[in-house]
């Protein structure tokens, strides 16, 4: 199974180069600026993976099936591709996956145009698919772009904000990488129960990978990332959420420096010392940890064996990053 998943991710690659193309080589260009940087793919892997828990896999598989769930691979990444283009601009970002960010290389109107361009590649992708995957599709793009806005809003008056950044999360990743599942089972020939399992497994899935890149950003200078990037920016993440609520004395010079962006390197590192120390980092592992025993648990609709294990194994890998 991990050759042929190898071998049908090479497809995906092969297939997103030529939906980037357009008549106008700018177009083409701009588009591939992102796709061709790299990224984890684990959107359309996960489509593949999940395609797995069908009736017939491997050379049993139809060419219909294996079309749908290529093109289904391809429409989940074009879609995380284009809100990678917009999220660089309200972010006012520089660098995205180790190259120039677009609206850093060109402008921000060339980087949101881009983002819509790929969306609408997307769009024409998940119409080949049929009105369930339109509906599926019109509802993960309502997520993504809710989980935008009420993160731009921030908590109102009266909310908690770990439970607002939370909704965020769910919204902006969790709701692309469960919609990815239901791909799978669904064009797969899954039975509904299987595939409505899978879809809530990938929902905890997604949330936990966002989670531990959080932790990864206070906890690791070994993660191809600059430690402390969120606290430069002021972005409230699960463990700095954990330690605001902390009301010991004894925090409140970190909770000081968790106010706002961090913009002197020697107060972030002082931060992320503190933080380091901190009860909160491991609050948040175990919270990522029990997500991923959650999502785990659902895939009890599955008989054991390579699906299944595949599945835990790449749940576990979620939750190893942080760990």
């Amino acid at each position: 199974m991990e050759q042929r998943l190898r071998e049908r991710m090479d497809e995906v690659e092969s297939a997103l180069l030529d939906h980037t193309v357009s008549e106008a080589p700018f177009v083409t260009e701009a588009a591939r600026h992102l796709l061709t940087a790299g990224g984890k793919r684990i959107r359309p892997l996960l489509v593949l993976l999940a395609g797995e828990a069908g009736p017939v896999r491997g050379a049993e598989l139809s060419s219909d099936i294996r079309r749908r769930l290529l093109t289904a691979a391809c429409v989940v990444e074009l879609t995380h591709l284009a809100s990678l283009y917009h999220d660089d601009v309200m972010d006012e970002a520089d660098v995205r996956r180790g190259a120039e960010s677009a609206n850093h290389r060109w402008d921000n109107h060339v980087a949101i145009l881009t983002g819509d361009f790929l969306f609408a590649r997307s769009s024409e992708l998940t119409a080949e698919l049929g009105p369930d995957a339109v509906r599926v599709q019109a509802q993960t793009f309502a997520e993504l772009v809710e989980g935008q806005i009420l993160e731009t809003l921030g908590p109102g008056e009266g909310d908690d904000p770990l439970e607002h950044y939370l909704r965020v999360v769910a919204g902006k990743t969790g709701s692309l990488i469960s919609a990815s599942a239901w791909y799978g089972a669904h064009f797969a020939g899954a039975e509904p129960e299987v595939a409505d399992a899978l879809t809530a497994y990938a929902a905890k899935v997604g949330v936990a990978f966002q989670l531990s890149d959080d932790i990864l950003d206070i906890a690791s200078d070994a993660s191809g990332k600059t430690p402390g990037t969120d606290l430069r920016e002021g972005v409230a993440t699960l463990p700095t959420l954990f330690a605001t609520r902390s009301t010991d004395p004894a925090d409140e010079r970190l909770r000081t420096l968790l106010a706002g962006p961090i913009s002197d390197e020697d107060e972030v590192a002082e931060a992320l010392g503190l933080l380091r120390a901190h009860p909160a980092l491991g609050q948040a592992r175990a919270y990522v940890a029990e997500l991923v025993a959650e999502a785990k648990g659902l895939l009890k609709v599955l008989p054991d064996g390579a699906v299944r294990t595949a599945l835990d194994d790449f749940a576990d890998l979620i939750g190893d990053r942080s760990a």
